[in-house]
């Protein structure tokens, strides 16, 4: 029999409407970005981003995760104003398109977070860098009062694959999440996601003994984010590409949700939407 690992159901306040997470939610990634690392998801131009958009929401997601920097290892670093330039563009489009569409957005940049927030109405901020890269976005996700997703990264996309090594690596992330955890609460940050940061920092095996023990971050008891679609730790396995990695993402993806995942952060949302589907309804959880 398939179990799901048991969960006190859990909920996230997005602009003020409280979403159940009772059934895990998806979230499709919208890159308007000239170099992710999957070619198939870059978005640039304003129709392009726009059929995207309508793709995303067409296919069942239910937020839309918006980043305009790359965080492939050795990405180009750019500035804040080209990033907000591009959110904008894409922001525009969303909302024109889907005004009471669930967004997040993919920065690690307070100023950016702010911005998205009182110009677009951003419900989530998803923060790769859980912090790090820059140290006013903690007290900026509280005075915003929106959530945030807590993603673990050493180093940073230009450096993270040099930093690779851990004495023991469950317990270094799970005291990484305690620290940062806890300083958020004390400021007032409600709506806290965490991600264990699949192929942030993290060699192929480190990756797959994390989904292994992905029960041990689904049981600190805050909704659990993985994203792991079309990333190396498929293609490499396997000696393919991103281009060839759906069918491993969705075999993931099924391993996330019994894992405990509470949202699936996908490429391909239709494939995912049916994956939820049919584990949802196989699986009975444990005890």
């Amino acid at each position: 029999m398939l179990q799901r690992v048991h969960k006190e159901p859990l909920s996230l306040n997005l602009g003020g409407e409280l979403i159940s997470l009772s059934r895990p939610l998806v979230m499709g990634i919208l890159n308007v970005t000239p170099d992710s690392f999957y070619a198939g998801s870059r978005t640039t131009g304003k129709e392009q981003i726009a059929a995207r958009v309508r793709q995303i929401v067409d296919e069942g997601a239910d937020i839309i995760d918006i980043g305009a920097y790359s965080s492939r290892p050795g990405a180009d670093d750019i500035s804040p104003e080209e990033e907000m330039k591009r959110l904008s563009t894409g922001l525009e489009i969303i909302r024109m398109l889907y005004p009471e569409a669930k967004i997040s957005v993919d920065t690690f940049r307070s100023e950016i977070a702010a911005r998205c927030v009182h110009e677009y109405g951003v419900h989530i901020i998803n923060d790769i860098s859980g912090g790090e890269l820059d140290s006013r976005m903690f007290e900026t996700v509280a005075g915003l009062k929106t959530a945030y997703i807590l993603m673990h990264m050493k180093g940073t996309p230009q450096t993270m694959m040099r930093h690779t090594h851990y004495e023991q690596i469950i317990p270094e992330m799970l005291f990484y999440f305690s620290q940062r955890i806890a300083r958020l609460e004390s400021l007032g940050v409600n709506d806290i996601i965490i991600d264990p940061g699949f192929g942030f920092g993290k060699s192929i095996d480190d990756n797959y003994l994390l989904m292994n023990r992905l029960d041990e971050f689904s049981r600190i008891g805050l909704p659990l984010l993985v994203g792991i679609s079309r990333k190396s730790m498929i293609y490499k396995h396997l000696d393919s590409s991103p281009e060839e990695s759906l069918n491993g993402t969705t075999a993931l993806n099924t391993l996330a949700l019994l894992g405990g995942a509470d949202i699936l952060r996908v490429h391909d949302v239709k494939e995912a939407v049916e994956t939820l589907k049919i584990v949802t309804k196989t699986i009975q959880p444990i005890a």
